[in-house]
Order: C-alpha cells, then structure tokens, then sequence
C-alpha cells in the first residue's frame, strides 16, 4: 500500500477493483488544518479510458506489479492480435482495442514487450520510431529546395509527408506517436 501522495507516473495502481496506470500526478500539500491533495491522470488498463481524479494525500492505494515479456506477434484478425512467448510457444490475443492505432505497425515476426497485470495483457510497448518501406511516392525532385515535401504511401498503407529526395523502395523512420518522417534508415539495418 502506498500513499496517495508518493504516487508517481508509470505507476500502476488498484482502484475501485480497476486497475490504472498513473499518467501525471501533481501533490498539492495542505495548509492548516486542511490536508493535501493528489490531483492524478488515470489511464484504465483493460478500457483504455483516461480519467482525472483527487485523492486525499493520505489514502492508501494499492501498488499493482506489472510483469513484461517479450512475445513475438503472428497475426491479426478483426478485433485481435496475437501474439506468442518464443520461449514457452503459448500464443495470446491481445483486443485490438487495447493496442489501438500504433496495432499498424506491427509486422510478422516483430518481438515487442508486453505487459501484464494480473496475468492480463494490458499494453504492448512499441518503440518510438519504426522502420517503413515506401511503397508509393512520386519520382524524386532534384533541387535545391529542402522544404518542400509529397506525399509517400508505406508498406502498411499509411501516408506520411517525406522530402522530396525519397523514392519508392526507400526505407524510412517513422516517428510511431506523431506519425511523422525522421530520416533514411541505414542500408541493412531492418
């Protein structure tokens, strides 16, 4: 048990029977007779909703454990992606809702850690930036113009803004969270 005010971001905590990962956390100490606050940003980890809450400074709350491995993933269908410990061969599927948007860049073969909470998966740790193929783009622009940028469709149909010196079969960095083109990956790095 740990108090409301010692909490930190990453932490994952038991509330109301929920289990939440602490996204923010700001501890407003009291004056006088009044105690302090914990103003907290929640992230349910089996919902995925965010919920912003005060707790009293002195409230004791349940620190969760949160085991990682590291899983392989092989496929996706409609609502699921599944994945399997290259250790043990268990596969597991994964609600894509619980994946979300960044569920488009994973590939065959792709080892990611996946954590768990209570033996439940409840996120897959991508890493901040992905190598892509470009499938489509128009011919490179030889000119002396850095700013200006076209459109370029990846291998996994997502359409990013990159320079106009990338072709088609190029492989690019993709920043995963803001979707964005950082720069040529390395020749045989994939």
């Amino acid at each position: 048990m740990l108090a409301a005010s010692q909490l930190r971001p990453g932490m994952v905590i038991r509330y109301e029977n929920q289990a939440f990962r602490v996204i923010s956390c700001d501890y407003h100490a009291g004056q006088g007779k009044m105690g302090g606050v914990a103003h907290v940003r929640l992230k349910n980890l089996f919902t995925g909703t965010f919920w912003e809450h005060s707790f009293r400074s002195d409230l004791k709350l349940e620190v969760l454990e949160v085991e990682r491995h590291n899983l392989e993933f092989l496929y996706s269908d409609a609502d699921q992606y599944y994945f399997m410990n290259p250790e043990s061969f268990d596969q597991i599927g994964i609600p894509a809702a619980l994946i979300g948007s960044v569920g488009r860049f994973l590939r065959p073969q792709m080892q990611l850690p996946v954590e768990f909470v209570d033996g439940k998966p409840v996120s897959v740790v991508f890493p901040d930036i992905v190598e892509l193929k470009v499938e489509n783009t128009a011919p490179p622009a030889h000119q002396q113009q850095d700013n200006t940028w076209k459109i370029a469709e990846m291998e996994n149909g997502l359409k990013i803004m990159v320079p106009q010196f990338i072709k088609t079969g190029d492989m690019i960095r993709i920043d995963v969270e803001k979707l964005r083109y950082v720069d040529r990956a390395r020749a045989g790095s994939r």
